[in-house]
């Protein structure tokens, strides 16, 4: 089939859009997808992260729970992923076997995957068809992102970075592409950038309402797409309408999510310091000693960019990684601008070196005191930064090289590096799968004993328990949450405590509303509930964990 010859003149987004090459990379991805999830969920580890659990039984809670509805979805975590597994929840044993949860990771790691061939094919393609240096570095920066092993751990489970993962390439796709289209005068291109905003503001407002990085992005994003405005003031008319709608997308996810907040909660920024945030868990620490990087910027950096280093290599592979990045961003810098938008991908450092220092958010690294796994996961968010770069280093490299020999060596030399590292990353583990096994040893050994222990009970049981532990147990025995009185029974503008609520009534006359009580050493159940008429039945005693009890409430219906 013969190509018509486009005018070098002619933005490359609506020449490159869905291709047999775009297609062929989504194929790749799928089959990569579905066969390590297959693997994640025959070696049970789909379910290893704590918060995984957490996440899908927030969403199952929306229509599973005493009190169903949007209040179950609570705050802090931001409520898009929530949402989108949803439909498959909905089915018993995609709930209980964590498969709903994964699925939406699938997609988005999918259509990252997509979104970074795309990124860097259409970047390096300015105004002009993709010449093979271009679609080799795109398939490099396809392969870096696809094959990298931590994220193809983390998109078989519910966790949130791979679908603000692939929000975050994709905000940059679009917005890459109105940088080309609006620096050309002609009609056409001007109506293509402004396509290009929207297109870009609604995954900004996806992003936003999927993790809080996504607001620090909506900012650097609104900065950046001022200059290009105002340098195209020709061509204001067909901009302006499409800059508007961007704005108002960009800003539109974060006020609902503040204003809900405010509605709910009685306070705008519940999920910034109310009980449950990151900052109320810091105060909260018994010893009182404080984590590495806590007020202080250049150790933050550290800890994160260390983090960044052991989601794409091990060892001595990670200053190679480093120094291509390095090369790749001071190439986008020196030798050519137009490649700026780029740097935006970097927008994770500034971010998280936030963070840590003044958000209470530690990421611990096993080179590194405290010398454990904490929160390492979060360095997969310069994944993509480290795909473009260092496929902008290589494409470099070709544009030097002078003949096929040399472009073959530099193509070779570059799949054994990339190869090379993940294989090391593989026979070490990946770190973010060290980090989901180290810290779920014990609590998967304690909600094993108390999911074995809840199947022995009457199957229309009403148990009275606090959710934020251990849900999980009730998850691997297939009880339906409707059947738990729990903290999400509570009407939370009612503060600081909900009287007529279905939980507190439930903690002050158990025997009326519940048939077991389970009450963990410390937990709102065992501080808050009336003792004086339980029974307890059986103390579960697990290493490293606090012990569980569940007590006979002498209800009438249990016997």
């Amino acid at each position: 089939m013969r190509r018509s010859r486009k005018s070098s003149l002619m933005p490359t987004t609506g020449t490159t859009r869905w291709d047999r090459e775009t297609f062929f990379v989504l194929q790749l991805a799928a089959c990569i997808s579905f066969l390590s999830f297959l693997y994640y969920l025959r070696q049970g580890d789909v379910l290893l992260y704590g918060d995984a659990v957490a996440h899908i039984n927030i969403a199952r809670r929306v229509f599973d729970s005493r009190t169903p509805g949007l209040l179950q979805l609570g705050t802090v975590w931001l409520p898009l992923p929530h949402l989108l597994m949803i439909p498959f929840l909905l089915i018993h044993s995609m709930w209980q076997t964590g498969i709903g949860g994964s699925i939406p990771s699938m997609i988005a790691y999918i259509f990252g995957a997509v979104g970074i061939f795309r990124l860097v094919r259409c970047g390096l393609s300015f105004h002009s068809q993709p010449d093979s240096a271009a679609n080799g570095a795109a398939w490099i920066a396809a392969g870096i992102y696809a094959a990298n092993p931590n994220l193809v751990y983390l998109q078989s489970t519910a966790m949130t970075e791979p679908l603000y993962l692939a929000l975050f390439i994709w905000t940059m796709v679009h917005f890459s592409e109105f940088v080309q289209a609006g620096t050309l005068a002609d009609e056409r291109t001007q109506l293509a950038a402004s396509s290009s905003l929207v297109k870009c503001g609604a995954c900004l407002a996806a992003a936003c309402l999927t993790r809080y990085d996504g607001w620090f992005l909506t900012a650097a994003i609104c900065v950046a797409a001022v200059p290009i405005i105002v340098k195209s003031r020709r061509n204001s008319a067909m901009l302006l309408p499409g800059f508007k709608t961007f704005i108002v997308l960009a800003v539109l996810a974060p006020a609902l999510w503040i204003a809900y907040n405010a509605a709910v909660y009685r306070n705008p920024v519940e999920f910034a310091n109310g009980p449950y945030s990151a900052k109320a868990i810091e105060q909260k620490n018994p010893t009182g000693t404080t984590y590495p990087g806590s007020h202080n910027l250049p150790v933050a950096f550290s800890f994160f960019f260390k983090s960044a280093e052991l989601n794409v290599a091990e060892g001595v592979w990670q200053k190679f990684w480093v120094a291509l990045l390095i090369a790749g961003v001071a190439l986008a810098v020196i030798f050519d601008r137009r490649r700026w938008p780029f740097l935006l991908l970097l927008t994770p450092v500034p971010f998280y070196m936030l963070s840590i220092a003044y958000s209470g958010v530690p990421i611990y690294v096993p080179s590194w005191w405290p010398f454990s796994y904490y929160n390492v996961r979060y360095g997969i968010e310069l994944l993509p930064a480290f795909s473009v770069f260092v496929s902008l280093t290589i494409y470099f490299l070709l544009g030097f090289a002078r003949n096929r020999a040399s472009k073959a060596a530099v193509v070779f030399g570059t799949l054994i590096f990339v190869a090379g590292s993940y294989v090391a990353v593989w026979r070490a583990k990946p770190a973010s799968y060290q980090e989901a096994l180290m810290n779920s040893r014990t609590r998967i050994a304690l909600e094993t004993e108390l999911a074995s222990t809840f199947k022995k009970l009457p199957s229309n049981s009403t148990l009275l328990m606090y959710l934020g532990n251990h849900v999980g147990a009730l998850q691997q025995a297939g009880i339906p949450l409707r059947q738990v009185i729990n903290e999400g029974n509570h009407r939370p503008w009612e503060k600081p405590a909900d009287p007529q609520g279905l939980w507190e009534r439930a903690l002050s006359n158990p025997r009326q509303y519940a048939d077991y009580v389970v009450a963990a050493e410390g937990d709102p159940v065992a501080t808050g509930v009336r003792k004086d008429e339980l029974t307890p039945m059986v103390i579960i005693n697990v290493s490293g964990q606090p012990p569980v009890t569940i007590s006979w409430t002498h209800r009438q219906s249990a016997q």
